[in-house]
């Protein structure tokens, strides 16, 4: 059964586990931040075309990469000794989200409404967001000279990060602000990164299965310190 949510109501969704097999637990709603807050830190997220409904889904088999176990291959870790590029957390996320949507224009999930949601949620600090540069000339200086080629962002409360989006401009960008990733949840101690669905990609940067069972005490161990009640309401 797939419950509707109205904009006028609550912020609360249906149990999780009342999922549909293929993980669609609920339509409708809308994107505020308590909305969107809720649904992460039970395990839902939106995921729809723009022309549709909002889509609320909550798969009960997780795709999810341990940060610790981020898999860096021979030939990255020689591109990334080349110091060609940077990458900076938290810094132009408007533009990073922008270009995980134009770049896959007509391919994407990302509406006006879904970017005018996220940025929202980046102003009260629950968007965490890398962005590589590369700077011409070598020079590693001038900040003028630096240009955004890749990145990637998701949503960050207490030490779970849920995956969202990802864009390059040039080969490996977004894996080379991945692997950046990984090392900084790593060292913070972070349960796990929320990849929500599989994709030979993430599984080539060492992603695995987990049941919902594994998945929610990743969840809960994750969130142990975030004092719900106030987050939410």
């Amino acid at each position: 059964m797939v419950y509707f949510l109205s904009s006028k109501t609550s912020y609360e969704f249906p149990p999780p586990q009342l999922a549909e097999h293929d993980g669609l637990l609920a339509v409708g709603g809308d994107l505020c931040v308590k909305r969107l807050l809720n649904a992460y830190t039970k395990g839902i997220f939106p995921w729809y075309n723009p022309s549709e409904m909002i889509l609320w889904w909550c798969p009960k088999e997780r795709f999810i990469i341990r940060p610790e176990n981020v898999h860096i291959s021979r030939s990255m870790k020689k591109l990334l000794a080349k110091n060609k590029y940077e990458v900076k957390f938290n810094q132009n996320f408007t533009e990073v989200m922008h270009f995980c949507r134009t770049l896959r224009e007509g391919k994407t999930w990302l509406s006006d409404d879904m970017e005018n949601a996220y940025i929202e949620l980046n102003k009260e600090g629950y968007v965490l967001c890398a962005g590589v540069y590369e700077r011409e000339f070598g020079d590693a200086t001038s900040i003028e000279n630096e240009h955004l080629v890749g990145g990637l962002y998701g949503v960050s409360i207490g030490k779970c990060f849920f995956g969202e989006s990802m864009f390059s401009k040039v080969p490996s960008a977004s894996k080379i602000a991945f692997y950046a990733l990984g090392e900084k949840l790593s060292k913070e101690n972070y349960t796990m990164i929320d990849c929500q669905f599989h994709t030979e990609h993430l599984e080539s940067l060492g992603g695995e299965w987990a049941t919902w069972e594994e998945y929610k005490k990743l969840l809960d161990k994750g969130l142990k310190d975030v004092d719900l009640e106030v987050l939410l309401w």
